[in-house]
């Protein structure tokens, strides 16, 4: 179970350092006044990174699950406090981006290293809850 679980954190890791690399270049993008639809591809790739880890821990997709099933295992106060903190590092994101835009190469470094780290702390945030998870799970079944 250990080389199973250490692959599986290993995999997830990998896919959040990939996503969190790939979000930074398109933040770093100089495009100012398009914050709005480069930080909704951002949230959309962000969900891919999350269905992502989720495949990987239990071979199922995120996107088969009932509602009902997730709002179960996550509790609907968490959701909403997950969803509002979202929302704000994700505007919060923009409005970084979108000022350092202005200050050219030194700006865009900074907003990609924004973006970045912000995918990768949300990613990393979902990992742990995968892998708490998936431990119950394998105690459960033991």
């Amino acid at each position: 179970m250990v080389s199973n679980l250490g692959k599986k954190r290993f995999d997830a890791l990998f896919e959040i350092s990939r996503y969190a690399v790939s979000g930074g270049a398109v933040s770093a993008l100089p495009l100012p006044g398009t914050e709005l639809p480069k930080q909704i591809a951002l949230t959309a790739s962000d969900i891919f990174m999350y269905a992502k880890i989720w495949k990987r821990y239990f071979d199922e997709d995120l996107s088969d699950k009932e509602l009902h099933e997730i709002l179960g295992q996550f509790g609907l106060i968490t959701i909403a406090a997950g969803g509002t903190t979202y929302l704000v590092l994700k505007s919060s994101s923009a409005i970084i981006t979108e000022i350092t835009n202005r200050f050219g190469p030194v700006g865009w470094g900074v907003s990609a290293a924004v973006t970045g780290s912000l995918t990768g702390l949300c990613g990393l945030a979902w990992l742990l809850y995968c892998d708490r998870l998936y431990c119950d799970r394998k105690i459960a079944d033991a």
